[in-house]
């Protein structure tokens, strides 16, 4: 615990300073990569924490996309006072649905989701007064040097980040942490412990949603522009559950970490190959539950070995 508490701070340090050593084109990588390690840890405290695989969480990535677009041209609210109408939004968003949603399990559930996400997606792209639908809506663009934008939002993202983590981690070691894992584990046996699941299902998928709408409200003012394809793209859905599993679902870190490496390749590896990195991407899924289907994190939490890897794989009968 110690020791991964000194290589996260660490990693903090090299993060603040990066800004002053690299060019805006790395910035903006960075960038992205912190705004899918915020969605990803967001999303996983349903998705990892509860097990309920909760496909369609970017619907609430887009809603905070619009809260904030509709806010500041609308009613020329500021940016930063946008963000907690971001997350109430997804919060209640949440709530209303996971009542009737969370009584379906496993498929069923990943399945309703992705319904939920149409549904909001078609709603705003018909709402054209207050969202200009499928012209889509143009956002203030922030006054400054291109060099001081870039560092705005790459402090503001990597702060979101944090804050989510912080919060993913209060809650992996609170007892209502404990009552999610139960509720993962065996659903009945927790409810026979006295837990009332279907409070606290509701509960951690209003928490995912309201992280997961902040982040949606600094990515319309980094953008500055929006409109329902790229508010609500199905490619987010895949990649943040790429980025869970490749780190690590019932970690804390592990989101981030997988957020880290999917997007570096991404960058790397990816943009020779644009035509293909859809196919990459699943072959990559594919490896990891055949293979680590704990995660990067959990299986090499003591060091990467071979080992390591051959008792993985006899573990799980491969």
């Amino acid at each position: 615990m110690k020791k991964s508490i000194l290589l996260f701070g660490i990693f903090l340090i090299i993060m603040l300073c990066l800004p002053f050593f690299v060019s805006g084109y790395w910035l903006r990588v960075l960038t992205q990569t912190f705004m899918f390690a915020a969605i990803a840890t967001g999303s996983n405290i349903i998705i990892g924490y509860t097990g309920y695989p909760a496909f369609g969480n970017i619907a609430f990535f887009g809603v905070g996309a619009y809260v904030t677009g509709v806010l500041m041209t609308k009613f020329e609210i500021s940016f930063l006072a946008t963000l907690p109408f971001c997350a109430l939004s997804g919060f209640i968003i949440a709530v209303l649905l996971g009542i009737p949603l969370l009584r379906l399990k496993g498929h069923y559930f990943a399945i309703a989701t992705i319904g939920v996400m149409e549904a909001i997606r078609e709603i705003v792209d018909n709402m054209t007064d207050i969202t200009g639908g499928g012209m889509g809506l143009t956002l203030p663009i922030m006054e400054g040097e291109p060099a001081y934008i870039y560092k705005f939002f790459y402090y503001t993202i990597m702060l979101i980040m944090l804050f989510s983590i912080a919060v993913a981690f209060i809650i992996w070691r609170s007892k209502f942490g404990y009552a999610l894992r139960a509720i993962r584990i065996d659903e009945d046996a927790a409810s026979v412990m006295g837990i009332n699941t279907t409070v606290y299902k509701t509960l951690a998928w209003a928490l995912s949603a309201a992280l997961v709408g902040i982040v949606g409200g600094a990515y319309a003012y980094w953008l500055t522009y929006i409109d329902p394809h790229t508010a609500f793209e199905t490619t987010y859905s895949v990649k943040m559950f790429a980025m869970i599993l490749l780190g690590g679902a019932t970690t804390v870190l592990g989101p981030m970490i997988g957020a880290f490496i999917l997007e570096l390749i991404s960058e790397i590896v990816w943009s020779k190959f644009i035509e293909i990195h859809g196919m990459i991407l699943g072959a990559l899924i594919v490896f990891i539950v055949l293979f680590i289907p704990k995660g990067l994190f959990e299986t090499f939490k003591g060091g990467f070995s071979l080992r390591k890897i051959i008792i993985n794989l006899k573990e799980y009968r491969l």
